[in-house]
């Protein structure tokens, strides 16, 4: 198979069934579509063609930067598709929560301005949120830059409806899946295959999977983030299912070991809200019938990911009891933690040292009054040496969804801390309660 250019390689990819040993499903037969064996990696790589490829030659006429609101695959796509022509890209994000993607941004010779977020993806409508600024002034500027726009722009979803969906109608030899499960994000893919394989077949059940409040799985929005989305359709799903980050590298490592698929947390995530769903009516079923998730992306990107939320899987946590590293998952599940309003009432009550665990840029725009800035990994390398306030001193811990604050506060309480919290929801849980919030 010969090409003239590697763009021409994105598209058909695989579909692979996975056996029924592994799902233990009885009457559904469950494929994968191998989308991370796109040329750059990705599901997203079509898209980001799809977005570019009519605009390239006027970029390249006028010397223009391709922007994209990105920190992760359609970012790494874009760098590489703008790198082949000659063209500069830059990616504008809230913060870039992978190191490894970061590290091959930059290699890629992209430039990465991270903003002081309130949010961890674009929120139309928070006016004064930095992303929601950068994005309605790239809007603005119309032709000035090659603004991609992939959370508002059709030819995202397009690329699947012209691609994805009919690839997997053919390769099931002109059938479409009884069900189709795929998580969301920009809900580009999610949309335009489920969009392509009801207009074959109305009867197809779509569900669509979404992070859970208190759970960061790359490539996946939470659903009050989904909403946020110009793309995303509720009409094109029947369901819409949570995931957790247990979830993703449960179903991760479950296709690397089992199936040889070199999934992502995405994919992961995938997998395991496929075989939940299915198990509920597998019983029920008098015939055969099929189901198709996507694998979105490969797993050499998250090794740190998975490392920081499962180090047992890598046999450190035996190692250095007194890392975060060391916490499990069902460790961290039942930390203490306080909601919003139970917060904001042992905040007035036992006046507490609140630790707001998120970068300096986030902390800086938006934060809760008398809070402390100390960036996780920093906080780690502090109680790396024992505990840092304390023994009775009344701690909050913060982060961005409440994920990492958990793992940190049953991390001090193991360590003998006798009043250490998590704050549920996070900083974003806080905000969406409508508590109070201050800036520098």
């Amino acid at each position: 198979m010969r090409y003239d250019s590697i763009t021409d390689a994105i598209g058909d990819t695989p579909l692979v069934r996975i056996a029924p040993e592994v799902h233990g499903l009885r009457n559904i037969d469950l494929y994968a579509k191998l989308e991370m064996l796109n040329p750059f990696g990705s599901v997203k790589d079509r898209a980001a063609w799809n977005m570019a490829r009519h605009r390239i030659a006027d970029a390249q006429a006028r010397g223009a930067t391709v922007v994209e609101l990105s920190s992760g695959n359609t970012a790494k796509a874009l760098a590489v598709i703008a790198g082949m022509h000659g063209l500069r890209f830059k990616s504008v994000t809230n913060r870039m929560r992978v190191p490894e993607i970061k590290d091959l941004l930059l290699l890629l010779g992209a430039e990465i301005e991270e903003l002081p977020g309130q949010t961890e993806c674009l929120d139309p409508d928070l006016a004064d949120d930095p992303l929601t600024a950068v994005h309605r002034e790239l809007t603005a500027m119309g032709d000035a830059h090659l603004h991609t726009d992939q959370y508002f722009n059709e030819r995202n979803t397009e690329a699947h409806a012209a691609g994805t969906g009919p690839e997997i109608i053919a390769d099931l030899d002109g059938r479409a899946p009884d069900w189709f499960i795929a998580c969301v994000g920009t809900a580009g893919s999610s949309t335009g295959v489920a969009r392509v394989l009801r207009a074959h077949d109305p009867g197809v059940r779509v569900v669509g999977l979404v992070a859970g409040k208190s759970d960061f799985i790359p490539g996946i929005r939470d659903i009050d983030e989904v909403r946020e989305v110009g793309l995303f359709d509720p009409a094109a799903y029947d369901a819409i299912d949570p995931v957790s980050t247990d979830d993703a590298v449960d179903g991760m490592v479950t296709l690397m070991r089992r199936c040889g698929i070199l999934a992502g947390p995405t994919g992961g995530a995938a997998y395991t809200g496929a075989v939940r769903r299915l198990r509920a009516v597998d019983d029920t079923l008098t015939g055969r019938a099929t189901a198709v998730f996507i694998v979105c992306d490969r797993s050499e990107s998250y090794l740190g990911y998975v490392r920081r939320h499962r180090p047992e899987l890598f046999d450190r946590a035996a190692a250095d009891p007194n890392t975060v590293a060391s916490v499990s998952a069902a460790e961290a599940r039942s930390a203490a933690a306080l909601d919003p309003a139970a917060a904001r009432e042992w905040i007035a009550r036992r006046r507490p040292t609140v630790v707001d665990l998120r970068s300096p840029f986030a902390f800086r725009a938006l934060h809760i009054e008398g809070s402390i800035n100390i960036v996780d990994e920093v906080f780690g390398e502090l109680v790396r040496g024992g505990l840092p306030f304390g023994r009775r001193q009344p701690v909050l811990l913060a982060c961005p969804v409440g994920e990492q604050s958990a793992r940190y506060a049953a991390l001090l309480a193991r360590m003998g801390h006798e009043e250490v919290y998590s704050l549920a929801g996070g900083i974003i849980g806080w905000r969406d309660a409508g508590a109070p919030l201050v800036a520098d």
